[in-house]
Parts: structure tokens; sequence; C-alpha cells
């Protein structure tokens, strides 16, 4: 017996269009094929093997935060991620807090969705 890898995240979300405008426009991931499930949402393709799931008809409070419950992207070009951020977060009803650097020396950019789930994206460090 083994784990082969993390499948994917689900988040619960009050309104799945809008979920589905920020995670597409704002964050680029790309929308898959969701099976005809009974209720609303969407899935998404993060890197090559993981996945973002939303799960629409949210009624309760998100509990979320940097230093809580939240979902981390590694990126490339953070700097550039920053520029396109600035000009879509507004449109989406979404936010950030500013730029932190991890002891490690990895940047963490942290964004806070529509409905208030905390989405870091990461960029790691150089090797040397």
């Amino acid at each position: 017996m083994r784990t082969i890898n993390l499948n994917h995240v689900a988040l619960h979300v009050t309104d799945v269009e809008r979920s589905i405008a920020f995670y597409r426009d704002a964050l680029g991931l790309e929308v898959l094929p969701r099976p005809a499930f009974d209720f609303p949402g969407a899935w998404f393709r993060v890197g090559t093997d993981q996945e973002l799931h939303l799960i629409g008809d949210r009624e309760l409070d998100v509990h979320s935060g940097h230093r809580g419950t939240h979902i981390a992207i590694q990126v490339e070009d953070l700097d550039a991620w920053d520029a396109h951020l600035s000009k879509e977060l507004e449109k989406h009803g979404a936010s950030r807090v500013p730029r932190k650097t991890r002891p490690d020396g990895a940047q963490q950019s942290f964004l806070i969705d529509p409905d208030g789930h905390w989405v870091e994206l990461c960029e790691l460090p150089k090797a040397k």
C-alpha cells in the first residue's frame, strides 16, 4: 500500500460562476470536464496532475487564513503574477495582502478569493 499523489482540493463556494471566473481568469487555471453531479461545481487543472474542485451552495462562513486553512500553488515569476493580479483581483471581488518571504527564501503572495478562501502563490528560491 502506498499513496500516489494529491489528487484534488475542494473549496465550498457560494457562487460557482463568480468563482469560475476568478480561478480561470485571474489565476489562469484550465477548466476541466466535470461529471454530472446533482449539485453545482467546477473542476480545474492545477499544474500537471492536481485539480481544484469547486462545490457550490455554500451557506456557512469560510474560516481561512495564511497561517490556517489555505491552498498554495507554486508559480514561476511572482513579479509577473503580482503585476497581472493588480489588474485582475478587483474585477473578481478578490484581494491580497503584501508579499512575504519565508525563512527558507521562498516568496509568497496571499490572495483572498471572492468567498474568503486564502490562496498562496509561492515561488521557491532558486537552487544554488
